[in-house]
């Protein structure tokens, strides 16, 4: 990167300020733990302004929303975005802020959304929900607990218009509890498909799945916890129904079960192939070299995925990895 204001590595200074370019592509979907542990998101899609107050497991969380309504799960798009770009930074050696200057377009495509005209006024909408959205909680980020009020993002704003008044690119600021999570890396990777999911429920329960089952084959809990842990506001029964539409339509990776006792098992789908060694860090650089620009870390987790997915059995695992990426890089 070149330019007056620039600093080493990817970080600008902006009337004094520090912010980061979101310029990685193809970096790979990081969500931060604590938000898939506990629901801070809306799953409505019409304005929420109730006040949410949840207390499980000694978190205490009150989210108040603006007159604009609650922050929705896929308003949380733009923090999962947000933060795949910083984590993808961190990994390849580079400078990070708070503040990121972000292309609308890249954003929209990255979370699989529409480019129209109206994806962007729906955009700026999610800002709007963001930055007004108020959570009060002692859940900790960073391994550190503190209570403290804050919005789920300090302040954004237009720094770019196209020539029809769409927005180019947007400056965002993470709050601080959501930027000590991403320096901590208190994060795990989604799924690609996860911007595919258009119903709101079936987000949550498919973060709940991977927040929960990790590296674990399952994950078993009761209707009445999970329906308090994906801050659904239907009753019940309403829940279960919607649960049960959810096993039936099905979920990327996860596999929903239901069990006597009014139980929901949550299965991997594949497991995790144990022929497949880490890479040693010179065989990474090897893979920067061939697709300069892209995030290898990302690379390496697609790799993998497909290699799970076909049970490849592979004598070189970083030679037939190295020639994957060299035919990714081909493809632009």
């Amino acid at each position: 990167m070149t330019g007056s204001g620039a600093i080493p590595n990817g970080r600008f200074t902006d009337d004094g300020g520090d912010f980061f370019i979101a310029d990685i592509f193809g970096a790979s979907p990081k969500d931060d733990l604590a938000s898939m542990e506990h629901p801070l998101f809306s799953l409505s899609t019409r304005p929420d302004r109730r006040v949410l107050t949840y207390e499980h497991n000694g978190a205490e969380i009150t989210v108040t929303p603006s007159v604009k309504g609650r922050a929705t799960i896929h308003d949380k798009d733009i923090l999962i975005f947000c933060v795949s770009q910083l984590i993808a930074a961190l990994n390849a050696g580079r400078t990070v802020a708070r503040t990121l200057k972000v292309t609308a377009h890249d954003l929209l495509v990255a979370t699989n959304r529409d480019t129209s005209g109206d994806g962007y006024a729906r955009l700026r909408e999610a800002f709007e929900r963001l930055a007004g959205t108020r959570i009060t909680t002692n859940i900790v980020t960073g391994e550190q607990e503190t209570t403290s009020g804050f919005g789920l993002i300090d302040s954004w704003k237009i720094v770019r218009r196209t020539r029809g008044g769409r927005m180019a690119s947007v400056s965002v600021t993470l709050s601080e509890w959501l930027y000590r999570a991403v320096l901590a890396r208190s994060v795990l990777t989604l799924s690609r498909d996860y911007f595919r999911l258009r119903k709101p429920l079936e987000r949550r329960i498919y973060e709940l799945a991977r927040k929960h089952c990790g590296r674990q084959p399952s994950w078993t809990v009761s209707m009445a916890v999970l329906h308090k842990k994906a801050g659904s506001a239907a009753p019940l029964r309403v829940f279960r129904a919607s649960v049960r539409k959810t096993m039936t339509a099905g979920l990327p990776e996860y596999r929903l079960i239901e069990e006597p006792g009014d139980l929901v098992r949550f299965e991997r789908i594949r497991s995790l192939n144990p022929t497949l060694p880490r890479f040693a860090p010179e065989v990474l650089d090897e893979a920067r070299a061939l697709a300069p620009g892209l995030d290898v870390h990302a690379l390496e987790a697609e790799w993998r995925s497909w290699a799970e997915e076909t049970g490849a059995r592979l004598t070189r695992p970083d030679r037939a990895f190295l020639g994957w990426v060299k035919t990714r890089a081909a493809q632009g």
